[in-house]
């Protein structure tokens, strides 16, 4: 008897398991509507949900390896599906979640390819924190999304939610020069050593963020450091590295109607890897990054357009390139064993345009054309991908 007990035990821990797991998640979404009907009017109002879906046709074309030879051209269909869902439990606190379809060793992707899950759908909690807010003062504890100041996701994806304890302060001034002043600044661990913290893999954040001339200027320079961060993300790394990056951003609105933006932010990685024998000589200095962008336009209601032009300039150890976006070409660490991205060390330009199709809904057509900065081969890669996005949110 005692056998048979330990035997549907350990068949428990096997293959059964993910079983469960997907079991618990529709559990939890059926019973959302019968929670809700059962619940007081006051309880309603501190419970919200959000959610959004987005459709993509794909297709990447002209893809150079190092080794001289070609990536296949490459069609793919796409989605990507999040539920969300905040509870005010006092004025002052609240806690929040959201799951996500995607893989979770693939941080900077939680996009499906149709075809690759015909059988299941992967889904992962994407952010799961508390949140305080007090006059002038907030913080969160826990994963949520990247709380600094950004323009784009080529220093930090979208996707990637950091885990740690962040604060945030911010004060309103009275004067044609300066509207408001922010102070962001926390602590995200990325990998636990199991030992005291200052071993760990983790980053610091400090960033002021001011406004100016009615909010239509902003400036948000910022600091950040990283340390024990593995060359390699999933666990094939073969050595650690530090990071310590000086940002310098701005954004300009020019005009309101048709509402034009010009940006720019610049990246400069200050840390001496000049010696580090892990690091070849011809990367060892490649840590400066610019991103400038323009557009007109903007997709808040329906008939909306909007037009935006992006060229970088990445050099290599500028960020960390797996906490990046991976959204501009086809390179990443897959002959490594993981799936994560390595988009840095490349120059390129992205232009998109869209328009909104109703509110919360909008389709937006997005080209990128790449090519790289200091070859790791007999050539260098490079690569053309055009999107095609139906995004929708509620």
């Amino acid at each position: 008897m005692l056998d048979s007990f330990q035997k549907r035990i350990k068949n428990t821990n096997q293959p059964n398991f993910p079983i469960l797991k997907k079991t618990t998640y529709l559990l939890f979404f059926l019973l959302i509507p019968c929670y809700l009907i059962g619940q007081t009017d006051s309880i309603q109002k501190k419970l919200k949900f959000s959610a959004d879906f987005k459709f993509r046709v794909e297709e990447d074309w002209d893809s150079q390896k190092s080794d001289g030879t070609y990536r296949d051209d490459r069609t793919r269909l796409r989605y990507r599906a999040r539920l969300g869902a905040t509870y005010a439990f006092k004025d002052w606190v609240s806690f929040g979640m959201r799951i996500r379809t995607g893989q979770a060793n693939k941080q900077q992707d939680a996009h499906l390819t149709l075809g690759d899950q015909f059988s299941s759908v992967p889904i992962t909690f994407e952010k799961l924190y508390a949140n305080f807010s007090y006059d002038w003062l907030s913080a969160w504890v826990g994963k949520n999304s990247f709380p600094f100041e950004m323009q784009n996701e080529l220093f930090w994806s979208d996707n990637v939610s950091p885990e740690g304890i962040y604060f945030s302060g911010k004060f309103n001034f009275e004067n044609d020069f300066l509207q408001s002043l922010k102070v962001n600044t926390g602590h995200f661990i990325f990998a636990t050593s199991g030992t005291s913290l200052d071993k760990d893999s983790y980053f610091e954040g400090i960033q002021l963020v001011s406004s100016h001339w009615q909010n239509r200027i902003k400036f948000f320079p910022a600091f950040y450091y990283f340390k024990n961060m593995p060359n390699i993300p999933d666990g094939n790394d073969t050595f650690n590295i530090e990071y310590a990056i000086v940002h310098m951003g701005a954004k300009v609105d020019i005009f309101k109607n048709p509402k034009i933006i010009v940006g720019f932010d610049y990246y400069q990685n200050v840390q001496d890897y000049n010696g580090n024998d892990s690091i070849p000589k011809l990367l060892q200095s490649q840590k400066t990054a610019y991103v400038a962008n323009a557009g007109i336009g903007k997709l808040d209601k329906k008939g909306d357009w909007k037009i935006q032009l992006t060229y970088t300039y990445l050099e290599r150890f500028a960020v960390v390139d797996y906490l990046a976006q991976n959204d501009w070409a086809r390179w990443d660490y897959s002959s490594q064993n993981s799936p994560d991205g390595r988009l840095t060390n490349f120059k390129g330009l992205e232009i998109m345009a869209g328009y909104a199709l109703a509110e919360n809904m909008d389709l937006r057509l997005r080209f990128f054309t790449v090519e790289q900065i200091v070859t790791y081969g007999i050539a260098k890669e490079n690569g053309n991908r055009i999107r095609l996005d139906f995004n929708i949110g509620f």
